[in-house]
């Protein structure tokens, strides 16, 4: 297996990386704490450069290209904090996509905003299709759905769905009676829609709880294969995102070690602060291993996505949790006030751990595919 990326790949990471230089994510973050209305809307930023089709065949307008693609510019977004749409945007589109929608065009070509409402397929450890609470641990039910044709009518509320508040078109997950995945493409002003945007504590991410209460869409024609496709891609966008995050934190974390000096030292010179950075790197590692392996999982062993995507998800979660915590110890007392980045980033890996499920999920879910024979097949001698 090559682990390099192709000329076509490192066109992409350095064209996004251009892309969020333009964009001064960061300070505006600090900003938006005060003033919401500080965060830039990046959905230009994307449409511009072709990342809502990134998942689109090429018949349907898009790019056609896989999901390691996609990780590629989620970690460039990562690194600067950036509150680009790919967590509702990326996975809708690719379920438009496959379902057959006749949508599917003008959503690659950023004509029209799509987001998917997260929707977690069953396993052995909670046997149903769950959505986010809107308050609280316990999961709830995927909205009721009822199917008429061509026609799905839903009913239930979905919580916190990253990109929700600002998108037209919402990809849909609810159950039909015999306990079913549907999925339907619902229009965002449609009969018995409620969007209730909101961000809670990191700024860089857009929320919003959605409520269903007889609305209807168009029906896609997916499987539950397909349709769970979605969230792994998400919990891989989300690793890949953690470890651009921590690859700035672990560069930031360096270059200060070398230049504070305390007692005619450099701080990098004790152990304390050495082997904390070395921690991150290890981390940082794994975590980079692990992206790649999902990446392979998407396009070659599709049998291995779910245990590929929250490996992924649950060692970057963890990771980039201990990388901020230990970047604020690096830089002592102005790691911990409002004119350092180092809260910013903590903020993005505390609400990491929670959202779309959480990494405490992703481990369960390893759990799950490894104890019930879903993962991969190693053979031992």
């Amino acid at each position: 297996m090559n682990l390099g990326l192709s000329d076509e790949q490192e066109f992409l990471r350095d064209a996004a990386a251009d892309a969020f230089s333009r964009v001064k994510t960061v300070e505006a973050a600090r900003e938006a704490i005060e003033d919401e209305s500080a965060m830039p809307d990046m959905w230009p930023t994307a449409a511009e450069a072709g990342w809502l089709g990134l998942l689109v065949s090429e018949e349907n307008g898009g790019a056609g290209l896989g999901a390691y693609d996609a990780m590629l510019i989620a970690q460039e977004a990562g690194k600067v904090l950036a509150g680009v749409p790919l967590l509702g945007a990326l996975p809708a589109s690719m379920l438009l996509d496959m379902g057959g929608s006749d949508k599917t065009e003008a959503v690659a070509a950023g004509e029209l905003k799509a987001s998917w409402l997260p929707a977690c397929p069953p396993s052995s450890i909670e046997p149903r299709w769950t959505v986010e609470p809107v308050e609280g641990m316990a999961r709830p039910d995927a909205p009721a759905a009822t199917v008429d044709g061509d026609t799905v009518t839903f009913n239930g509320t979905v919580g916190w769905a990253p990109d929700a508040g600002e998108a037209e078109l919402l990809v849909v997950i609810g159950v039909d009676s015999d306990g079913n995945p549907v999925a339907a493409a619902v229009e965002a002003a449609a009969s018995g829609v409620t969007v209730d945007a909101d961000w809670r504590y990191d700024a860089t991410r857009r929320l919003a709880t959605v409520k269903l209460d007889g609305a209807s869409g168009t029906k896609l024609d997916l499987d539950a294969e397909q349709i769970a496709r979605a969230w792994y891609l998400v919990q891989a966008l989300i690793a890949a995102e953690s470890v651009g995050t921590m690859e700035t934190a672990l560069e930031v974390c360096l270059d200060y070690a070398k230049e504070r000096y305390t007692f005619g030292r450099a701080i990098g010179s004790y152990q304390a602060i050495k082997h904390g950075i070395v921690e991150i790197l290890r981390r940082l590692e794994n975590s980079k291993s692990l992206c790649i392996y999902t990446g392979f999982a998407f396009s070659d062993k599709p049998d291995e996505i779910a245990y590929a995507a929250s490996c992924a998800r649950s060692v970057a979660g963890a990771g980039l949790d201990f990388t901020a915590r230990q970047q604020i110890a690096v830089h002592g007392g102005i790691g911990a006030t409002w004119e350092h980045d180092a809260p910013l980033t903590f903020r993005r890996a505390q609400l990491n751990r929670r959202l779309v499920g959480g990494h405490g999920m992703s481990t369960d879910r390893v759990a799950d595919e490894l104890l019930n024979g879903r993962g991969p097949v190693v053979s031992v001698g």
